[in-house]
């Protein structure tokens, strides 16, 4: 299976532009990202909510650097939120390694099959939680949370951790 072909929506700084928000829009495609790419992507329900900021991100930003020594590429975490609450949650965690994907429209979630609705917590349609592998664009390995189900009354956090993934990658990518 490859990923969904979407464009992402993100905001990127530049400092040639003056003023306190030197940041424009720049579209990201899923080639650019994922081509001739190993990418280990997270995919959490939402920024600042209280299991990604306390354990998911921060599991991942804390085994960076093991992940790059198994030849990875790029650290991933994508969430249904926009650009602008991304940055400011990365900001908040002080997340420096960990790329923040802003998934807002939720296409690569669908894409994946991963959008439930969470209007139970006043959410609207996000992502669940899961992990994965991706070789230059074609996904090896997923790790979905168990309960997948709309208006889920509880937040399982059992499998898309860093550490399982680093299991699983030492296993297989032989380093």
């Amino acid at each position: 299976m490859r990923v969904p072909n979407v464009v992402f929506k993100t905001r990127v700084r530049n400092p040639s532009l003056p003023g306190d928000n030197p940041f424009e829009w720049k579209d990201l495609s899923t080639s650019e990202i994922f081509d001739g790419k190993k990418i280990v992507l997270f995919a959490l329900p939402g920024a600042f909510t209280p299991t990604c900021s306390s354990t998911h991100l921060p599991g991942y930003e804390a085994h960076y650097d093991e992940f790059r020594a198994l030849g990875v590429d790029q650290v991933i975490c994508l969430s249904v939120n926009d650009a602008f609450v991304m940055f400011q949650w990365g900001k908040h965690l002080g997340t420096e390694k960990v790329f923040l994907l802003p998934d807002g429209n939720g296409e690569f979630t669908r894409g994946m099959g991963m959008e439930v609705d969470k209007s139970n917590l006043g959410f609207g349609p996000r992502s669940w939680r899961y992990s994965m592998f991706v070789d230059d664009g074609n996904v090896v390995k997923v790790f979905t949370e168990p309960g997948k189900e709309d208006n889920c009354p509880t937040d399982p956090f059992e499998t898309s951790d860093a550490v399982t993934m680093l299991k699983w990658l030492k296993g297989h990518l032989g380093k």
